[in-house]
Parts: structure tokens; C-alpha cells; sequence
């Protein structure tokens, strides 16, 4: 099976609908004996993953969206076993960030992802009150980060990366929460008591290049749990230079624990997201590491 290439129209804004016409004469242009991909570019979600559930186990997909068009494909790329390139364009690009791609012209990144080998990397698997599963690729926020994350999907369209993330934290500041959340990492009680976030990230940055845990890896069997305990609107906004230069990690109300799994609990509803895109609310979260779940053309 030839590979195939997803276009998101949807992606960064509906921008990635302009690459359709490029990546085109892109693929016409390759020589007579190279192997021809195909292009599609679904206008819905549920029509992609027909697509890809179509597809015989392990074809190569090259995805040509951000951190939540891919976040939203993972079911069906994992159920078929397939292997995944990446051209970014998306708001956030955490995963290209992670992959080695961030800084390619999306004909670097498309040429890598249909020829370079593929390698395993770790997911993540979510569930939400203990029925409701899904999977992410770089973070998945409880809290204040989910918060912004959504105002970040609603924000200006003229606004890309971290300026888009940057503008939605100042917004969500002026309804700053703290929620009370239990957290267990692979067992053990590590946190109780008012909270402002806890995210657990696969992926070094999330929220557009934010270095929330500069040490992480991809591909070393372990997801990091970061978790910020009771901040008012000060602190918070004191905190925000620290987390952009990676130096927050020192701050006394401010956990990172390497883990296998974790366990989130609240008797009240708190927001979450995963890669960026809006779960809704739970008050359970249970969250796996999946190590090495996923073939993909990083660089």
C-alpha cells in the first residue's frame, strides 16, 4: 500500500488547506519509478478515521496538521498498527518539536516522513471516570492548563505557537481556580490539597513550546506528572517567566515525578485536555504510560 498523506483543513487556522494544491504537484513532480502516494484531505474528523481504519495494518501515514490533528487520529493509527510521518502545521507543535521537525520547510518534513525509517515512541492512555479512554502524544492537562488550552483553540486566528498560548493564560488569570485534586504516582500519594494544574507530559513542552519538563524523552518508558499546588493570580503570573526559561522546576509548590501511572481524583469537576484539545470535564483520571505504542518518522 502506497503511503498515504491526511491534509487537516482545518489545521493552524484552516492554513494547512493551502498546502493541498503544493503538496500536489509536490508528489506529480517525484520521478517516474518512485512510489506515488495518495493525498486525501477530509473535511470531518470521523471521515479521517474511517479513512485511516480502512487502510491494511502498517501503511505509513503522514499526517499534515498539528499536535491535535494527530491527537485526535491516534485510535485509529494504533488500532491498525501504522506508521506515522509528520508535516507540522498547527498551533502548538509540540510533537514536531519533539520529533526534530519544528524547524524543516513542510517539504523537509514531507519528504522525511514518506522515506526515513521509522522508530517506537510512548503514548499516553487516559481514562476518564473510569470509562471514557483516550490517548495523547505530548501532554494531557488537568486544570488551569486545560483551561488555557481551550481558550487557546477560541483565540485570534492571526495568532500562532506561544503568543496564542501567552494570550490565553493572561485571559484565563482573571478567573484564576484552584481545585482540589488527589494525585497517586504509580501508587503512592504524592499531592493533596488545592491545585492549579497537573499535567503529565510525554514531550518536553507543551503549550507551544513551553518547557514545562526540559528532561523528557519520548522514548524512555516514562511519562513526567508536573504538578503545581495552591497559586493566587500573583504567584501565578510571577511563576509564568520562571516556566518559560525551564527554571520552575525548583519552586516549592511545584512537583515533577517521572511515573508509569497516575491516578487524579476531585469531588468536583475540573477541565482537561489532552495535546491541546478539550476533553470536557471529569473528577477521575486515570493515566497509563504505553511505552513504545507508537511507530513514527521522527528525526
Amino acid at each position: 500500500m502506497p503511503p498515504l498523506i491526511l491534509i487537516n483543513p482545518h489545521a493552524a487556522g484552516s492554513r494547512a488547506r493551502k498546502l493541498k494544491g503544493p503538496i500536489q504537484a509536490w508528489c506529480d513532480a517525484l520521478p517516474a519509478q518512485s512510489e506515488r502516494p495518495q493525498i486525501v484531505s477530509p473535511e470531518s474528523i470521523q471521515d479521517a478515521l474511517m479513512l485511516i481504519s480502512a487502510l491494511p495494518p502498517r501503511t505509513r501515514v503522514v499526517v499534515v496538521g498539528g499536535d491535535g490533528t494527530l491527537n485526535q487520529m491516534l485510535p485509529a493509527l494504533l488500532q491498525g498498527d501504522h506508521e506515522v510521518g509528520l508535516v507540522p502545521c498547527g498551533s502548538g507543535n509540540d510533537c514536531a518539536r519533539a520529533w526534530g521537525l519544528n524547524s524543516m520547510s513542510w517539504q523537509q518534513a514531507l519528504a522525511h516522513a514518506l522515506y526515513a525509517k521509522s522508530s517506537a515512541i510512548d503514548l499516553g492512555r487516559i481514562e476518564l471516570d473510569k470509562n471514557a479512554i483516550h490517548y495523547f502524544h505530548s501532554s494531557l492537562a488537568v486544570g488551569f492548563d486545560a483551561s488555557v488550552g481551550h481558550r487557546a483553540l477560541t483565540g485570534p486566528k492571526f495568532l500562532s505557537g506561544l503568543p496564542r498560548y501567552l494570550l490565553a493564560t493572561f485571559s484565563e488569570l482573571t478567573n484564576l481556580k484552584n481545585w482540589p485534586l488527589k494525585v497517586e504516582v504509580d501508587g503512592l500519594l504524592t499531592h493533596e490539597g488545592a491545585t492549579l494544574l497537573a499535567s503529565v507530559l510525554n514531550t518536553p513542552t507543551y503549550g507551544g513550546g513551553m518547557p514545562a519538563v526540559p528532561h523528557a524523552l519520548i522514548n524512555d518508558g516514562q511519562l513526567n506528572l508536573l504538578v503545581g499546588g495552591r497559586f493566587n493570580r500573583l504567584q501565578t503570573l510571577l511563576m509564568l517567566p520562571r516556566l518559560l526559561i525551564g527554571k520552575h522546576l525548583g519552586h516549592p509548590r511545584i512537583q515533577c515525578h517521572a511515573c508509569s501511572n497516575v491516578s487524579i481524583g476531585t469531588a468536583t469537576l475540573v477541565p482537561v485536555a489532552a495535546d491541546g484539545e478539550t476533553l470536557g470535564f471529569a473528577t477521575h483520571f486515570q493515566v497509563t504510560c504505553l511505552p513504545k505504542a507508537l511507530q513514527v518518522v521522527k528525526f
